[in-house]
């Protein structure tokens, strides 16, 4: 069911453009010979050929294994052996990836398909700065239904977005999913049946994969979560998924040349998922966890696995649990000799705070956080000032709110990421990239807290 979108908030949303402030994880190379590392690159371009027919587990294994391969190379290494692969070479994806992760600039951008039609119906030629919206747009959200609630900030960000543009904009309309995936794809048959250039959503996970198992993607796709299956060509997948938070913290760490980490995950699905991403990337880069504990929201006495930890010279810590949580381990962090190891969080870090005088136990611990509430955006106004007018714009709502403003802007630059070599996008939640697998990533900015309060870290950590 197509849903009222312009008229509503137009006088609420101000809006446009972008600040942000860019992470970048810089390899740290390999002791072995030059021809062990090209050794190791062709053998990761043997595991590449075989991805064509590998599903599930097998290529979840194939690309482990190439990534440790990649991971024992050089920068010079990996730069020059990347620049000599043919076209369409199934390699490339992987290692421009650690390219991107090292900071290195692609020697050419990602072969995206052929579904990214950014001339169809004569779209008028990119600004500048890279500005290029379709000239229609269709919007999939659940603004009925279990989660219209969560679909509520997604749009009202994305309409700020909007509305906050001067230039030309799309004609936009949205399109009810409901909750279940033939909602989703009967959305996305009528939003191509009537002229749509480019889709944004869906939000549900189940509803993400019923758009990607589809043999065929006529209009090409910003999903607005993470499914089980791949991206296909002419897609893309933005999401604020707790497995990239655990990525980014794992990448933090490892810059700041911390070596053993102590992972202490919540028993949620957001804890586990968190948790289980941060082990396998610290690992690849060369990290160690020396223990994991689930915990639940109050956790009993940690003592021994803590003193254990401890032990086993940890020099960090990884939190993966809601605020409540982390207070109630403070005192047996410290308890154990681990009270002043470095410790970071996840953005469920700040669910159940807000009391200062409860809170200043958490201070000093590092988390992920927007762009938007850590520096501000550009043209945006600030967080308070937009929740002063926007009930989808407060406390954790405003997450979503900076979500839904990011997905405006890759609707509108997806060109400038998918075919620039080093290309970024500075949006609310982040600094905004796409991989070779059609994957937005995001380095946030950082925060911590200081006498109970959270404070952005100067220079994004």
């Amino acid at each position: 069911m197509e849903k009222r979108s312009a008229t509503l908030l137009a006088s609420a949303l101000l809006a446009l453009f972008l600040a942000g402030c860019a992470t970048t994880r810089v390899g740290t190379g390999s002791a072995a010979s030059r021809a062990e590392q090209n050794a190791a690159f062709a053998q990761a371009s043997a595991l590449a050929a075989q991805r064509s027919g590998l599903k599930g587990q097998a290529l979840s294994e194939n690309t482990r294994q190439i990534q440790a391969l990649l991971a024992g190379l050089d920068n010079p290494t990996l730069t020059r052996e990347t620049a000599g692969l043919a076209l369409g070479d199934p390699l490339y994806p992987l290692a421009g990836n650690l390219m991107l992760e090292r900071g290195l600039e692609l020697p050419r951008p990602f072969d995206r398909g052929s579904r990214w039609n950014f001339d169809a119906n004569g779209r008028p030629p990119a600004d500048r700065d890279g500005y290029r919206p379709p000239l229609k747009l269709a919007v999939l959200l659940p603004l009925s239904g279990p989660m219209a609630t969560a679909a509520g900030p997604v749009r009202d960000g994305l309409l700020a977005g909007y509305y906050g543009e001067t230039r030309r904009r799309p004609e936009i309309r949205f399109y009810d999913t409901a909750s279940s995936p033939a909602d989703a794809t009967n959305a996305y048959a009528r939003a191509v049946s009537e002229g749509a250039e480019m889709v944004v959503g869906p939000l549900g996970r189940e509803q993400v994969d019923a758009i990607f198992r589809q043999p065929t993607l006529t209009v090409p796709v910003l999903a607005l979560n993470r499914g089980e299956s791949e991206v296909p060509d002419g897609a893309a997948s933005f999401s604020l998924a707790p497995e990239a938070e655990g990525v980014s913290v794992a990448d933090y760490l490892l810059k700041l040349e911390r070596k053993r980490v102590l992972v202490i995950g919540g028993n949620d699905d957001n804890g586990r998922r968190a948790s289980d991403a941060f082990r396998k990337r610290f690992t690849e880069g060369g990290g160690a966890v020396a223990d994991i504990i689930i915990v639940g929201e109050a956790p009993a006495d940690l003592s021994a696995p803590l003193v254990a930890a401890a032990a086993k010279d940890v020099d960090a810590i990884f939190l993966a649990v809601r605020g409540p949580t982390a207070r109630a381990l403070t005192p047996q962090l410290a308890l154990a000799g681990l009270g002043g190891k470095t410790r970071v969080g996840t953005s469920l870090l700040i669910q159940g705070t807000g009391k200062p005088e409860e809170d200043n136990v958490l201070d000093g611990v590092i988390y992920p956080t927007e762009a938007w509430s850590a520096s501000g955006v550009a043209g945006l106004p600030s967080p308070a000032t937009v929740a002063a007018t926007l009930p989808t714009a407060r406390g954790g709502a405003a997450r979503l709110f900076a979500f839904g403003y990011d997905a405006w802007l890759l609707s509108a630059y997806m060109q400038k990421l998918a075919e620039g070599t080093g290309a970024n996008l500075r949006g609310a939640t982040g600094t905004l990239t796409v991989d070779g697998f059609g994957t937005v990533l995001r380095a946030p900015a950082w925060a911590t807290f200081s006498g109970g309060m959270p404070v952005p870290i100067s220079g994004g950590g």
